[in-house]
């Protein structure tokens, strides 16, 4: 079994040298999708199933998908930085012990669930009424040497959304 392709399932993200408007409509098609399609996927999944890891020396399905309500709250939250303040520094986070929290742990996914319906829905009509400067606004991540467009951020978090929705299918497939 080969442990990248588990980890990458669609690959890593790669930027495009020039970020166009049908990448960025593409990437927002994605966001707003996002949340349906991964509900329909796990919400019925029963509880043997969530205590399953995606990959082997993987999170569990559950702690997946409370790692992506995390996620893109922080997804969300850098977005209003980036449009309220100049290249503001954001802050990372461990997300290897966030998953470890009990909240990620033994919560009921239909939270999480509704927390990345509810985000999306709020970032998406945001991102829609971006103005053409407003796309090139930057935040600095600690673990990167350049600045991030929001142009740039609003593709890695669509490529998030299908990198994880690919773990969990393709961990359920590999169930069956």
């Amino acid at each position: 079994m080969n442990i990248e392709a588990l980890q990458y399932p669609i690959g890593t993200f790669k930027k495009p040298e020039n970020i166009s408007e049908k990448d960025i409509q593409e990437a927002i098609t994605i966001l707003e999708i996002f949340p349906e399609q991964l509900r329909l996927l796990t919400a019925h999944l029963p509880e043997d199933t969530l205590k399953q890891p995606y990959r082997p020396e993987g999170w569990t399905i559950r702690q997946l998908i409370h790692h992506i309500a995390d996620s893109h709250h922080h997804s969300y939250t850098r977005l209003k930085w980036t449009l309220t303040e100049d290249t503001p520094a954001i802050k990372g986070y461990n997300e290897k012990d966030w998953a470890a929290l009990g909240d990620s742990t033994t919560m009921p996914i239909a939270w999480s669930l509704t927390h990345v319906e509810a985000l999306h829905y709020k970032m998406t009509y945001l991102l829609k009424s971006l103005t053409t400067e407003q796309w090139e606004r930057t935040y600095q991540h600690p673990d990167k040497e350049e600045p991030t467009t929001l142009k740039e951020h609003t593709l890695i978090y669509a490529w998030h959304s299908m990198h994880h929705f690919a773990h969990i299918k393709n961990a359920l497939d590999r169930m069956d």
